[in-house]
């Protein structure tokens, strides 16, 4: 866990340390959007720009004329999964053999998007939309994904294709009943949900964040309702919570869970990681709120300071 307040910032770790890499999942989708909001602010996109002007999607049926705004809020009518994935048979594939669900090349991503029907504009969460945004800024920025991430947010960052790109610092992640899983690494699910990242590298962003200095900082700002009460930027969710405004994503995958918040207002923003599957929201939710609660006084900690056994 990692707390960034206006008085300091603390980095508490339990069973791992400031090197190990997380598979961050969905919080790859709030970068994905701030990248898309950054190439709107250089002129490389606009909200109207459609996904057959970057990607090669001839022949694909709708799929090509979806926007890059609609994506960004999830309006776009794309389901959340491709069809041609075969969806069932590798949610399988995972429960029962712990196996990789994705790992899909772009090519293959693409192809899989062939037929792919479009429905009502309405908020739909979609791993797909965001699997193709991420793609096609990327495309507009003559870059791939990794690249970009790297360039525009910071090189902490990594987007492993295959699980042999993986490194000793990339740790295990493991189901609710300790069983170890495979990771989920694959070029097509990198902007949705395959980016990784250590604890210093999501505590560097956050910071960056806080005081103004990321790129794409628009896409914090709702734009759209998502859910009655809940509004929704580039990725970004935005809520209260016990009378704050939290602007916010969780992550999960086969073997991690992940979030990050931040209180604008107050100035305060949280990041939790952890090699498990069980859910880490509660802990990130209560966390930010005490740090952000009127009074507060955080502790007097450096930047580099570690502390060990917070939470569990």
């Amino acid at each position: 866990m990692a707390v960034i307040t206006p008085q300091g910032e603390l980095t508490a770790t339990m069973g791992t340390d400031r090197d190990s890499t997380f598979e961050i999942g969905s919080i790859s989708k709030v970068l994905t959007g701030m990248l898309y909001r950054d190439a709107m602010e250089r002129g490389l996109v606009s909200q109207a720009t459609v996904l057959r002007e970057l990607l090669p999607l001839e022949g694909h049926g709708e799929v090509g004329s979806v926007s890059l705004g609609s994506l960004a809020i999830h309006r776009s009518g794309l389901p959340g999964l491709p069809p041609g994935m075969h969806p069932l048979r590798r949610n399988f594939d995972f429960w029962i053999r712990g196996e990789n669900p994705y790992g899909d090349s772009l090519a293959d991503l693409l192809n899989q998007t062939r037929n792919v029907r479009i429905g009502a504009p309405r908020p739909r969460y979609s791993n797909l939309g965001f699997q193709l945004l991420g793609h096609a800024v990327a495309r507009a920025a003559g870059s791939g994904y990794g690249r970009l991430l790297h360039d525009v947010l910071g090189a902490g960052f990594s987007t492993p294709a295959r699980a042999e790109e993986l490194g000793p610092d990339d740790l295990t992640g493991f189901s609710r009943f300790g069983r170890p899983l495979a990771a989920w690494v694959g070029e097509g699910l990198a902007p949705a949900g395959g980016v990784r990242a250590t604890i210093g590298t999501m505590r560097g962003f956050l910071r960056s964040v806080l005081d103004g200095t990321a790129q794409g900082l628009s896409a914090l700002e709702p734009v759209s309702q998502f859910t009655p009460r809940v509004g929704i930027g580039a990725g970004w969710i935005t809520l209260k919570f016990r009378g704050r405004t939290i602007t916010w994503h969780n992550g999960r995958t086969g073997g991690f869970s992940s979030w990050i918040g931040l209180d604008r207002e107050a100035g305060v923003g949280a990041v939790v990681l952890a090699a498990g599957h069980g859910p880490v929201d509660r802990q990130g939710f209560r966390v930010l709120t005490e740090f952000a609660a009127p009074g507060m006084v955080a502790p007097s900690v450096g930047p580099q300071r570690d502390q060990r056994g917070l939470l569990q």
